[in-house]
């Protein structure tokens, strides 16, 4: 792929990979003056000092839309009204507005639709702890109870800049020293979005020591929502018994989430699994630092990316939405023009099904070459009929096992299957198109 600050001769492809639809705000590299129609319309953009950031509206699932390069211009296009009274200690758009201290810490979340605090009330949001880290045993593989007897957490900020301040996107740059281990995080708010997200680099340098961010939210709940794949568990937020004393530490993948009747938070990971919910409290196990068996085990820098992402309602398919496109967000890509050809205008969703609640998580070629496999499964213990609907007509139609082998046969109706699904379940297809 040529540079992109050159002039472009083909489109640039947005790719949504997920089954659900994308806001298609997205970052492309290169000249900051370029500028795209979609569909022969301009796009709302806002430049930065290694590229664009364009607004191309929502993309269909599993789908592919192309921008059309239109010239350049000199500054930025005129971009939907944020709502955003922002300054160095400050992020807002139309659905919340975020508060910093001096230090760093984020002191209010105000969620200007819900009209209420995300917060608990005198509390600081997205802090880091450390705790020693020192298991009778197994040091890589437990976590003891006892782990959160002795706490640090991080000196104040040595430097918070704005670093992105536009209609379409807002971002701070905090640089931060917790023990011995300096980190950054560009902490960002879309102009479209409830999501509040924190890229952090951290070179860590630590022994024996864990890492965790807190969220002291304001909800109460008595349990709490932890993704599975495939699915989700519930576990309670208090430490009533023996046995909720025992899971202190829960496995989750994508999401997890704490809600009451009528409103939650959802906190998102896109590579940290550990987390514990105590009471209204949230939090991520970002490092650890054991030395048996590897000794140098997660001493270095890393990256990672975690959201905070504030509901009105218990979590549905929304946070699922969310998760997904922070581990698979949109592909930019551009294509290259060939002679005789025409450019791609778009490409209509390959596979999108009638249910929100139903999640497409693979599709593929079939291993015999015979058609493509979609993998499939229910997400919030509902049953019914559900529609899948491919990119083409439909010849045939086959629920498979994990081998691809063909089980029987599904009713298909020109683009569409008809499926029936039980809570949970995981159904994997065989499909022909004609």
């Amino acid at each position: 792929m040529r540079s992109l600050s050159q002039k472009l001769d083909g489109d640039i492809l947005l790719v949504n990979p997920t089954s659900f639809p994308q806001q298609g705000l997205v970052f492309i590299p290169g000249d900051s003056f370029q500028r795209f129609a979609l569909n022969g319309q301009p796009v709302s953009a806002q430049q930065t000092d290694s590229g664009l950031w364009v607004d191309a509206g929502e993309l269909a699932p599993y789908s592919v839309t192309a921008l059309s390069g239109v010239g350049y211009g000199v500054g930025q296009l005129a971009a939907p009204d944020s709502g955003a009274n922002s300054s160095t200690q400050k992020l807002e758009n139309k659905f919340l507005k975020v508060e910093f201290n001096n230090g760093g810490d984020i002191t209010r979340i105000f969620d200007k639709q819900a009209n209420r605090e995300v917060l608990a009330p005198n509390s600081i949001a997205n802090q880091f702890q450390v705790f020693e880290d020192r298991p009778k045993s197994w040091d890589a593989w437990d976590v003891d109870i006892f782990y959160d007897d002795k706490i640090w957490l991080a000196e104040p900020a040595t430097s918070i800049t704005m670093i992105e301040d536009g209609e379409l996107r807002q971002m701070i740059e905090i640089k931060r020293k917790i023990q011995s281990s300096e980190f950054t995080q560009r902490i960002s708010l879309n102009h479209n979005s409830r999501r509040v997200d924190f890229d952090t680099h951290i070179n860590w340098m630590e022994r024996h020591t864990m890492l965790k961010v807190a969220f002291p939210v304001d909800v109460l709940a008595p349990q709490a929502t932890y993704e599975i794949q495939w699915g989700n568990v519930t576990r309670p937020t208090h430490r009533n018994t023996s046995w909720d004393w025992a899971r202190f530490e829960t496995c989750a993948q994508k999401w997890v989430d704490l809600s009451e009747g009528d409103y939650g938070v959802s906190l998102l990971n896109d590579c940290k699994y550990g987390h514990d919910i105590h009471d209204n409290v949230m939090r991520i196990t970002l490092l650890r630092s054991p030395t048996m068996p590897d000794p140098a085990a997660d001493f270095g820098e890393h990256e990672f990316k975690y959201s905070l992402y504030p509901h009105i309602g218990a979590w549905n398919e929304e946070t699922q939405k969310e998760a997904y496109s922070l581990n698979d967000p949109i592909v930019v890509y551009q294509m290259k023009e060939e002679r005789g050809k025409k450019s791609i205008t778009t490409l209509q969703s390959l596979v999108s099904c009638s249910s929100p609640n139903v999640i497409v998580e693979t599709i593929k070629r079939a291993e015999d070459g015979e058609g493509i496999i979609v993998r499939l499964y229910e997400s919030q213990r509902k049953r019914g009929q559900v529609q899948v609907k491919m990119g083409g007509v439909v010849d045939s139609a086959w629920v498979t096992n994990l081998l691809e082998e063909n089980e029987s046969a599904l009713s298909v109706e020109n683009d569409s299957i008809l499926l029936n699904l039980k809570p949970y379940q995981i159904m994997t297809l065989r499909v022909k198109l004609k």
